[in-house]
């Protein structure tokens, strides 16, 4: 078993080679996101994604681009942060970083046999979906969202 500092790759010809060499007779799960505020939502699409596949690569947006989504008081956690998160798990095999608004040229790069996101994302907006051989949607956790629970501490401390 790698270990968490081996699990992060920063390089996706590294990682490419690396899943080449995996890949014979194994499935290649995707998933990606931001990751600022780890929660029980984060823990189910990665759960679900690591039963897609053999295989689980995790796409982080990097600071900057979690800034160019989110807006500029994001991240709250820095990259280098979230990546050793995602990294302690053990339903996640690889950890790599990406700078673009999406994941395209990362799973272009990567290939793999499925791409999973979230439930509230439509099938036709999944990057990837054209790519990978199969697309997983997983329902949201109602209530649950890095956003919502940012509002809830903002507002249980305004008064303070």
């Amino acid at each position: 078993m790698p270990s968490e500092r081996d699990k992060i790759v920063f390089s996706w010809a590294r990682l490419k080679r690396t899943l080449a060499r995996l890949r014979k007779g194994k499935t290649v799960a995707f998933t990606n996101g931001c990751f600022d505020l780890f929660h029980a939502g984060h823990v189910r699409t990665l759960q679900t994604a690591r039963r897609q596949g053999d295989v689980l690569v995790v796409g982080l947006n990097s600071d900057r681009s979690v800034r160019r989504l989110k807006g500029p008081s994001r991240p709250l956690v820095p990259q280098r942060d979230r990546a050793t998160v995602m990294a302690a798990l053990s339903c996640v095999d690889f950890v790599t970083v990406f700078n673009e608004e999406t994941p395209a040229r990362l799973i272009e790069t990567i290939r793999p046999d499925v791409v999973v996101k979230g439930g509230d994302w439509s099938a036709r907006d999944i990057v990837g979906r054209d790519v990978a051989k199969k697309v997983v949607r997983v329902p949201l956790v109602k209530g649950l969202s890095t956003t919502a629970l940012i509002q809830k501490i903002r507002q249980r401390f305004r008064g303070r």
